[in-house]
């Protein structure tokens, strides 16, 4: 998977999970409130995987310059 499609579905569970929370919330289902809560930190970790696929592969762009910059 992209370090895109991380982001997106990572902020598409945290809008799911604090909408759930929100629902949760206005009903007082504990449960569903519970599950907005899970949903909303699953997000947050798949945001986090996508930012260190980027920051992964602009370390590796990096390092292929230089090495061609030094077998020039």
């Amino acid at each position: 998977m992209s370090s895109t499609s991380d982001k997106i579905k990572g902020n598409a569970n945290e809008a799911i999970g604090k909408a759930k929370q929100g629902i949760g919330e206005a009903t007082g289902s504990e449960r569903l409130q519970g599950e907005g809560v899970v949903q909303e930190v699953k997000g947050k970790g798949q945001q986090a995987m996508g930012d260190a696929k980027d920051a992964a592969k602009e370390a590796a762009d990096r390092a292929a310059a230089a090495a061609r910059r030094a077998a020039e």
